[in-house]
């Protein structure tokens, strides 16, 4: 899939008129201009945004319907918090405790005009105190059992939780199992064959599982 692909591909999943895209190309110039400044993304994705941040993360929306609270954390430069924002209905919450980073994401809201519709919460995740979301998300943010240890306090029975882990899906889910048990599954990534997201429900801690530090 390259960028024009990626174009079409929201395109067809998405109701997502000609003003979102031009919003979203206003995203990805003010991206590329703070990633100057701070390390926002690699520099080697920087010529295949649509692809491999964009479309990456607005695949997660497809596995997981609804319009309930949504979580995500680590939001880092916008992915998936701001793209779940901008195409699914429905309150979404970004933590991200580095500041710089949160300060980046107030001003890309402004830019997608979501500064309304999103809340974005400068702290580290186990000290976020919020009422349970319906979906968390997280990407590039941690091991599978150390995000069910981090957010655990901020999820509910019915919880789904969406986690791209690339090609180490398989390893983290069977790592994780070791402390914690629930409804699991992987879903290949629409962006790169050989990656996976992982695709949880009712996770709680085992009873005798080893304790994640």
């Amino acid at each position: 899939m390259d960028d024009l692909e990626a174009r079409a591909w929201l395109g067809r999943h998405f109701d997502v008129p000609r003003e979102t895209f031009v919003r979203l190309d206003a995203y990805i110039a003010l991206l590329r201009a703070e990633n100057e400044r701070q390390n926002l993304v690699s520099r080697s994705t920087l010529d295949h945004l649509w692809v491999r941040h964009i479309v990456d993360s607005a695949q997660l929306i497809l596995l997981a319907p609804g319009e309930g609270p949504w979580l995500d954390l680590g939001t880092g430069a916008g992915f998936p918090g701001l793209i779940v924002g901008l195409l699914r209905p429905g309150p979404v919450t970004l933590v991200e405790q580095r500041k710089l980073r949160a300060d980046f994401l107030r001003r890309a809201a402004v830019s997608l005009g979501l500064d309304n519709r999103v809340t974005i919460v400068c702290i580290n995740a186990r000290q976020a105190a919020m009422p349970p979301a319906d979906v968390i998300s997280a990407r590039a943010f941690a091991p599978l059992d150390r995000i069910f240890a981090l957010a655990g306090h901020l999820a509910h029975p019915g919880t789904q939780w969406v986690l791209p882990k690339g090609r180490n899906a398989q390893s983290e889910l069977e790592a994780a199992r070791a402390s914690w048990q629930g409804s699991f599954r992987v879903e290949r990534s629409v962006t790169d064959d050989e990656a996976w997201i992982v695709v949880a429900g009712d996770v709680r801690r085992r009873n005798k599982g080893k304790r994640v530090r």
